[in-house]
């Protein structure tokens, strides 16, 4: 077997890590982070701070497992590593039925919802236009990667490039006008009522689906020279940068829409269409929404990439259902069985987040950040394996790091469950019932 070049430098690394995490997410939560607070914007940006302070010290301790590892296709094999084989399936299970499906019918919403608004339609968030608008993205996008895969991946490339300009442009031109105008003082100063001693971690906890992404840049360290050295050094410089860009954001919306608007558009990508409009006015302000629709599309695209391919890659160890089946490659080389069953479960659980808004659960369960926070859960297996057999790194790398970034986990996951915890427990059981599915077919090998 052929052994992957050592092709990629550090520079490659980092602008793999910011690429990557900069997407959608900002511009979904950054008036949901805002209400989690209770409209306190400093304790918002306490937030976004901690939320990425969470993601820096994370990234850091995977660089360390990362350069150990035979294998790096995925969270699966860094916990294969640390807990064998079983425990790794099962995590790949919970990736390819909730994490990658869920966000998946997300992002197709929230491009269904960005059209809406960019054509003018009142109601962006639960209107008919905006889930058929989703519908045609998903299943288009879906297309895209069965039937012109290369395209798929050209188009990801480009997405990753224009995704970074609206955030850029919003945080630096909404920097200026709202130091002008006063409209951040203003903000800075109001005295929120509702903010109280939980807020803070609820509000870091929403932040989780904007920072969300960083784990994917580790695949890279077959390939990247000096990984010892360049790996953990580009994450924490990629997770820096990310994390500095998303707070000038907020400050930068901030300086245009008062804290009552943010948190009244909260949820949608309403609030960012708002604030680009008000920047840069009707014409340039939809040419700057339509790079947010690039944005959300590219990050979609590259959930469909990712996620069709999750049980093909169960089925390369030989593992799940019917592996024979899902290694199959269509003309257009594709794992096709793969794509449709990623299809069917994305789409699945899209319906599932259409019946937030039509009262299903008689509250909301929010699919955007729960998946998230459990992938949270198994990552502290990865932390507890660094302390257990990383013994020939220093004191710091081998419990420090872990430590805190076990605190980080555990933090996201309270924040989460006191944010609602009705809900919390219903998608506890849907998961309990999907990954029981899971351990029943683990057996079943080819």
């Amino acid at each position: 077997m052929e052994k992957l070049s050592k092709k990629y430098g550090f520079f490659t690394a980092v602008s793999m890590v910011v690429g990557i995490v900069i997407g959608s997410g900002v511009f979904k939560s950054a008036g949901s982070v805002l209400s989690a607070s209770g409209g306190n914007l400093k304790v918002s940006i306490l937030a976004w701070a901690i939320g990425g302070g969470i993601m820096i010290v994370s990234a850091y301790a995977f660089s360390l497992v990362a350069v150990t590892l035979k294998e790096n296709n995925g969270i699966a094999d860094f916990i294969e590593d640390a807990f064998g084989e079983k425990v790794a399936y099962i995590v790949a299970w919970f990736m390819n039925f909730i994490y990658f499906p869920t966000l998946t019918g997300i992002l197709a919403w929230l491009a269904g919802s960005v059209t809406s608004s960019i054509l003018g339609y009142e109601d962006t968030v639960n209107g008919l236009s905006v889930w058929l608008f989703g519908l045609g993205y998903f299943i288009l996008t879906y297309l895209l990667n069965l039937l012109t895969p290369v395209i798929a991946g050209k188009w990801q490339v480009s997405a990753t490039v224009i995704k970074l300009i609206p955030v850029f442009l919003i945080a630096i031109v909404g920097l200026i006008i709202g130091t002008v105008n006063g409209n951040i003082s203003t903000n800075f100063s109001v005295i929120a009522e509702n903010s109280g001693a939980g807020s803070l971690v609820k509000a870091v906890a929403v932040t989780a689906f904007a920072y969300e992404g960083w784990i994917l840049a580790l695949s890279i360290a077959p390939e990247l020279k000096n990984a010892k050295r360049n790996l953990p050094l580009a994450l924490v410089l990629g997770s820096l940068i990310v994390a500095v860009a998303y707070l000038l954001f907020y400050i930068g919306l901030s300086g245009v829409l008062s804290n009552e608007e943010a948190i009244q558009l909260s949820g949608s990508l309403d609030t960012s269409v708002l604030a680009a409009k008000r920047l840069f006015g009707a014409v340039l302000g939809s040419t700057v929404n339509v790079l947010i629709l690039v944005s959300v599309l590219g990050t979609l695209n590259g959930l469909i990439m990712g996620g069709s391919r999750g049980m093909y890659n169960i089925a390369l160890k030989g593992r799940g259902p019917k592996p024979v089946w899902f290694l199959k490659v269509s003309k257009y080389n594709v794992p096709s069985y793969s794509l449709v069953i990623s299809m069917v479960f994305s789409l699945l659980w899209g319906l599932l987040w259409f019946g937030n808004f039509n009262g299903l659960f008689n509250g909301f369960m929010d699919v955007s950040i729960l998946p998230i926070v459990f992938l949270y859960g198994s990552y502290i297996l990865v932390y507890f394996n660094i302390m257990i057999n990383m013994k020939n790194l220093n004191v710091i790398n081998r419990f420090i790091v872990p430590v805190l970034s076990t605190g980080g986990a555990l933090y996201l996951i309270y924040g989460s469950f006191i944010s609602d915890p009705l809900m919390f427990i219903y998608f506890s059981l849907i998961v309990l019932v999907i990954i029981s599915f899971g351990v029943i077919t683990y057996s079943k090998r080819a």
